[in-house]
């Protein structure tokens, strides 16, 4: 069969990271002349993009491959990312993977299909961690109106319930120079808004010599992009020059993502954070100081060993004081080799899913009554391209959801809009202003 005729399929599972690079080695198998499907299309070629954050995560990869199965038994299976990094032997040994490449080798993924397709022989290759210098540049494709720009990878934070830097290595960039001539080259596709990703953005510039404030204002220049939203940063790492460089900047939006993990000291303190909830507040004090518009969206764990009664209320007491906007609450789930496999305390499958539960209803409180205070105000707004029951929908600066009626002429185009009102707790039906 001719590569003309071939096809290849992806999943991605997991982060924002984890699509930019996903996109990047697609664009590797279509330039090569393999056509992309979908993943439940049948292709002669499967792509699983891991994640290994929580127990859930490698059980979607264990199912998904089975589902390859089940619907093309012929098919090459290859297993890539964090996942095939921190466990090659488990996931080698699930049946009907064929290729299983770590993180210093998943970008090369289509030279091991071709070695695959000669020899049939499987193809297992994870090298140690601490070898893995190299920085593999990505961005995502195919949306039409956003990219996910991949600036770091890494981290050097030993926190002790995260198997991260077990799996993507130390924290690494390439330099300005290169960051910006990506996304000049993400301009010139004709895109307008860029996500900043990578595992610890805010570590920007340990392996250049630089950081990422002087990366922000240079990116604040490229002509052709008129939006950057900041995926998620430290609270540590977020300065007040950051902050109030996003208050000066028309391009960088009111929008932060800022893990917290825990309202409780001592619980932080367990985590080895690098923070308290003091410096946290100040955070959240500052930016709704600067830019009382902001969206906040705060990652919270749930369930950590030692998280008493008392201590789960000390953080939703404290969540409940902040001008937040929304939680991202996880379940705690043991990692094997982390630090936290081995403390005392830890809570039952029960009582994590209760006080999940609890945080999620606090934060649809604090997400509807966010979007309640902008029923009526106008506001700038990105629409993307997909046409959704004949409607269209876009997103805010400060990340509010809209919906119009499908208009072809306003895809990837930002235009003022009216909110006039709420469809659902969490979508504002628009009134384009043109």
């Amino acid at each position: 069969m001719n590569k003309e005729n071939k096809k290849v399929a992806f999943q991605t599972l997991g982060c924002k990271l984890n699509f930019s690079e996903t996109s990047t080695i697609a664009r590797d198998f279509t330039e090569k002349s393999y056509q992309r499907v979908r993943f439940n299309e049948k292709a002669d070629v499967y792509v699983i993009n891991t994640c290994t954050v929580t127990e859930q995560a490698d059980k979607k990869c264990r199912q998904a491959v089975k589902k390859i199965i089940r619907q093309n038994p012929e098919a090459i299976v290859a297993v890539v990312g964090c996942y095939a990094q921190l466990k090659p032997d488990e996931v080698s040994n699930i049946p009907g993977v064929d290729i299983v490449l770590g993180a210093n080798e998943k970008q090369k993924l289509f030279n091991f299909i071709e070695k695959y397709e000669k020899e049939h022989r499987p193809i297992y290759h994870s090298c140690e961690i601490n070898e893995v210098e190299a920085f593999d540049a990505a961005y995502s494709s195919g949306d039409r109106t956003r990219s996910f720009l991949k600036v770091q990878d890494g981290c050097d934070y030993p926190c002790t319930y995260c198997t991260i830097p077990k799996a993507r290595g130390k924290s690494r960039n390439q330099n300005i120079e290169k960051t910006v001539a990506l996304a000049k080259e993400i301009a010139e596709k004709g895109y307008k808004e860029i996500i900043l990703t990578g595992v610890n953005i805010g570590d920007f510039g340990k392996s250049t010599g630089e950081n990422f404030y002087q990366l922000i204002q240079a990116l604040d220049k490229v002509e052709g992009i008129e939006r950057y939203r900041i995926s998620s940063i430290e609270p540590n790492l977020l300065s007040d020059e950051i902050i109030e460089f996003t208050v000066k900047s028309s391009k960088f939006l009111p929008h932060f993502h800022i893990p917290l993990q825990s309202g409780s000291n001592e619980i932080l303190k367990k985590m080895k954070r690098r923070y308290n909830r003091e410096r946290f507040a100040n955070r959240i004090y500052k930016i709704k100081e600067l830019i009382p518009d902001a969206f906040i969206g705060v990652d919270v764990i749930v369930g950590f060993p030692g998280e008493t009664d008392e201590l789960f209320q000390e953080t939703y007491d404290f969540l409940e004081s902040l001008d937040v906007s929304f939680l991202h609450v996880f379940s705690y789930s043991v990692r094997p080799g982390t630090e936290s496999e081995q403390m005392s305390g830890k809570n039952d499958a029960k009582t994590i899913a209760n006080r999940s539960k609890v945080l999620h209803q606090l934060s649809s409180q604090k997400h509807r009554a966010f979007y309640q205070k902008y029923i009526d105000t106008t506001h700038k707004v990105l629409f993307e391209a997909k046409n959704n029951q004949g409607k269209i929908h876009g997103f805010t600066e400060n990340y509010l959801k809209v919906e119009i009626n499908y208009d072809e002429s306003l895809i990837n185009k930002v235009v003022n809009v009216q909110l006039a009102g709420l469809i659902e707790p969490e979508l504002f039906a628009g009134k384009p202003l043109l």
